[in-house]
C-alpha cells in the first residue's frame, strides 16, 4: 500500500474503463476517459444538479445550507426557531442541508425538520429536500459492525431510512483504514441505508487511490473560495476526468466576503466588526496566508463594484464565481438558524450571470495573492499539517 500511495498518476481501470495517463511537470494528464454524468437541470434557473456515478444518483440544490453553525460558537440556537428557519429555507427553494454527526444537534434538528415537512408540506416538497451528512471517525479499526453502528446512529437522529449522502472524512492517510471504511459504507449503500457515498477534505492523491480501488464516490467536499482556489488545480482536473464533483464550503469565508468587512481596518480597535465566530477566525487565517488584509480589501472592492452593477450582494457574486468553476456542483452558505438569514442573497445566485469583464476583474485581483497550494498543500491538508 505504501508503494500505491506514492506512485505517479498512471494507467488504471475505473468503472470498466481504462485510463491512460501521462505526467507533464506537476500537472497530471489523462488522455482519454468518458466522464461520469453530472447534469444541470435547466428548469428553475439551473437550481438543481444531479450527481451520478454508475447507478448511484442524487439530485440536490446547487446552493447548500451549511449547518456547522449549529455546533456552538455562533450564538445560542433555539431548536424551535432553528427548525422554523429550516422550513423557511426549504419553502424558498433552498432544499439541501449539509451537516455532520459532530455538528452538535445538527442531525437531530434535521430529524425534527423532516418530520414537520412530512406533516405540514405536500409530498412534492418532501421529494425535493436533501440531507447531506458526514462521518468523522477516530482512527480505530474500521470493521463492518463499527461502520454500521455509526451510520445507524445518524439514520436514527435524522429519522430517515436511508441517508441521502454520507460524506466521509479521514484524519491520517498513513492509516489506510479509510479504504476499509469506504468499502463498508459502499456495502451499506447496497443495502439501501445510504443513497450515495461521498468524501470530505480528501486530497487528489487519495481520491485517485479510492477510485482505483473500485469504490464509487459522487463528490468531495472541500474548502473553496476566491481566496482559496486550490481545488481548481490538481483536484478539479481529476474530478473532470472521472466525473466526481466538488461541493464547496468556506465560499463566503464565514462572512468575510461581504459588505460588512468592506473598507475596514482590523489593525485599528473597533474599526471593523469583531471576528467573533469560529468561521471568521478560521478564514481570517486564510486571508493572512493568501496575502493579507490590504489585498483582501482590494478583492472586496472589486466584488462590490460587480455586485452593484448586477444589483446583488458581494456574497452572491462570490458564490456564483465558485459555482461557475470546473467540477463544482454545489456551494455552501452557512446558516445561523433563527439568528439571521440570507435567503434572498442565496436565491439571487441562480439568476446572476457574470460576464467576461466581471470574471477578468476578479481574476486580476485574485491572482495577486499567493498560491495556497504551495503555502498549505492540497485540499484538506490544512487539517493534517501541523
Amino acid at each position: 500500500m505504501a508503494e500505491l500511495l506514492h506512485q505517479p498518476f498512471s494507467s488504471f481501470s475505473f468503472n470498466g474503463m481504462k485510463l491512460e495517463s501521462r505526467r507533464v511537470g506537476d500537472v497530471r494528464k489523462v488522455a482519454s476517459l468518458k466522464p461520469l454524468q453530472c447534469v444541470l437541470n435547466e428548469k428553475d434557473n439551473r437550481r438543481i444538479v444531479v450527481l451520478k456515478n454508475g447507478k448511484d444518483s442524487l439530485d440536490m440544490c446547487r446552493v447548500v445550507n451549511g449547518m456547522w453553525q449549529t455546533s456552538g460558537g455562533w450564538g445560542k440556537i433555539d431548536h424551535d426557531k432553528a427548525v422554523d428557519a429550516m422550513l423557511k429555507y426549504a419553502d424558498a427553494g433552498l432544499t439541501t442541508f449539509d451537516m455532520a454527526e459532530i455538528y452538535g444537534p445538527a442531525e437531530d434538528l434535521y430529524g425534527i425538520f423532516i418530520n414537520r415537512i412530512r406533516r405540514e408540506r405536500p409530498p412534492e416538497v418532501l421529494e425535493r429536500v436533501r440531507g447531506l451528512t458526514k462521518w468523522v471517525p477516530p482512527p480505530v479499526k474500521m470493521t463492518g459492525s463499527y461502520v454500521r453502528q455509526n451510520i445507524d446512529i445518524s439514520r436514527k437522529r435524522m429519522d430517515v431510512p436511508s441517508l441521502d449522502m454520507l460524506q466521509f472524512h479521514w484524519w491520517d492517510y498513513s492509516n489506510t483504514g479509510y479504504l476499509d471504511a469506504l468499502k463498508h459504507l459502499n456495502d451499506l449503500k447496497e443495502e439501501g441505508k445510504i443513497k450515495t457515498v461521498a468524501l470530505t477534505n480528501f486530497d487528489t492523491e487519495r481520491l485517485q487511490i479510492i477510485l482505483e480501488n473500485g469504490i464509487p464516490v459522487v463528490s468531495n467536499q472541500v474548502q473553496h473560495s476566491l481566496v482559496d482556489m486550490r481545488p481548481q488545480q490538481k483536484m478539479a482536473e481529476l474530478c473532470q476526468l472521472t466525473g466526481v464533483k466538488l461541493i464547496t464550503y468556506g465560499t463566503v469565508m464565514g462572512g468575510l466576503l461581504s459588505e460588512k468587512f468592506l473598507d475596514t481596518n482590523l489593525s485599528i480597535p473597533f474599526a471593523a466588526p469583531p471576528l467573533n465566530t469560529p468561521s471568521l477566525q478560521k478564514y481570517k487565517r486564510m486571508v493572512d496566508a493568501w496575502g493579507g488584509w490590504n489585498l483582501f480589501q482590494g478583492l472586496l472592492r472589486t466584488l462590490n463594484k460587480i455586485a452593484s452593477k448586477h444589483g446583488v450582494s458581494i456574497p452572491t457574486v462570490a458564490v456564483k464565481y465558485v459555482l461557475d468553476q470546473p467540477a463544482v456542483a454545489g456551494s455552501m452558505i452557512g446558516v445561523r438558524l433563527g439568528l439571521s438569514e440570507h435567503i434572498n442573497d442565496a436565491n439571487a445566485v441562480f439568476s446572476l450571470v457574470l460576464d467576461e469583464e466581471d470574471v477578468n476583474s476578479i481574476q486580476e485581483v485574485s491572482k495577486k495573492g499567493k498560491d495556497l497550494l504551495k503555502v498549505i498543500g492540497d485540499c484538506g491538508d490544512e487539517y493534517r499539517r501541523i
